[in-house]
């Protein structure tokens, strides 16, 4: 970890959404979260607590429609944040894994911050809605996450059966493995790649 505090803030205004966005990398797990959206609000707890980050989130969207906008711009908000903290990505581990179980289902997340935005999510079919939070805008979050924080993203959960306890299992180890991927790695002083660039 290097002196100097690792944060990514961002203030996103559309005619869809108004969010402002505060991450630190190198954090305690604090949250202060007010998505608008109870459930991604849970999740993101998760995805803050285990990997450490400080998170601050100030949403408003409309809900009035569907969640649809607020969850996809907050994925684009928190991946901007991420590429902000990073900076350049010198010295930084760059790949991250974790594997976490949730009682009858066990995730995998695997991730390399190489500003080549992909995503692999592979999970058992879903429940449509956990609460009123609908299960297909999960992959919309993480694909805009991706996209915009420069993240290659492998999501696998090869079994599960309660929809809450895999998505839960997801956040905890894409939280644990952005935790591993972020560190820095003081024997390297250039970007993790051998063409000298990410």
């Amino acid at each position: 970890m290097t002196g100097k505090l690792r944060r990514g803030t961002i203030d996103r205004r559309t005619k869809e959404t108004q969010i402002q966005l505060d991450l630190v990398l190198d954090g305690k797990g604090s949250v202060d979260l007010k998505t608008g959206v109870p459930f991604l609000d849970h999740m993101l707890t998760l995805f803050s607590v285990h990997g450490l980050f400080d998170l601050k989130i100030q949403a408003v969207g409309d809900l009035e429609i569907d969640a649809h906008h607020t969850v996809e711009d907050l994925g684009i908000c928190l991946g901007d944040a991420l590429s902000s903290a990073l900076g350049d990505r010198k010295g930084i581990c760059r790949y991250g894994h974790a594997i976490v179980p949730m009682d009858e289902t066990c995730a995998s997340v695997v991730m390399d911050l190489s500003n080549r935005p992909y995503l692999v999510y592979q999970v058992p079919p879903l429940s449509e809605r956990v609460g009123q939070f609908e299960t297909e805008l999960v992959p919309e979050f993480l694909r805009a996450f991706c996209q915009h924080g420069g993240v290659t993203l492998h999501i696998q959960v090869p079994y599960g059966k309660n929809t809450h306890h895999i998505l839960e299992a997801i956040f905890k180890a894409l939280g644990r493995a952005l935790d591993q991927a972020t560190r820095m790695d003081e024997r390297r002083s250039g970007v993790p790649s051998s063409k000298g660039a990410l």
